[in-house]
């Protein structure tokens, strides 16, 4: 298991520090459920900037491959990540709340504790695709489908000839 990394964010921001490094998915917990199998690394880069309004902000940069199931054929998947954010730091709730109502920014409250490996599986969980799944012409599913052509073995054809024959009134 990789050593927990907390910073101060503020601190991290006004010293303009950054971080960078590899996680392994076997020490995301909750990204585990997501994944195929947890196999793999990830490579991240954080850094505390302050905006031309001297706001302060977390650059998150997070780039490599993760093993998800293709919801079509349930096989592995490898999805590509490259991710990158601006986080804008909130100083209070007050100001986390008006951050809130604008769609375009994306905030979290200043923690003197922010956990990176939590940081980064937050920002991996947001950008998962909701059903991960193959190109039509690279899954296994194909199979099935093109194996089973629409004619006498297909189950909807009969219930195609039953609306034929049904009238409504």
């Amino acid at each position: 298991m990789s050593a927990q990394i907390v910073i101060d964010t503020l601190d991290f921001v006004s010293n303009t520090r950054t971080l960078h490094g590899k996680i392994i998915l076997k020490d995301c917990m909750r990204l585990k459920d997501y994944l195929y199998d947890n196999q793999g690394k990830l490579k991240y880069k954080i850094s505390g900037v302050l905006d031309k309004n001297d706001k302060s902000i977390l650059q998150v940069i997070i780039n490599g491959e993760i093993p998800l199931h293709c919801q079509r054929c349930l096989g592995k998947l490898t999805y590509l990540l490259n991710i990158q954010r601006e986080i804008l730091l909130a100083e209070n709730e007050n100001e986390l709340s008006h951050l809130d109502e604008i769609e375009t920014i994306d905030g979290i409250l200043a923690d003197s504790n922010l956990d990176i490996l939590e940081l980064i599986e937050d920002e991996i969980i947001l950008s998962l695709p909701i059903s991960p799944r193959h190109r039509e012409n690279e899954c296994s599913a194909q199979e099935f489908t093109d194996s089973n052509p629409i004619g006498e073995k297909n189950p909807f054809v009969a219930l195609a000839k039953l609306k034929k024959h049904t009238k409504i009134i």
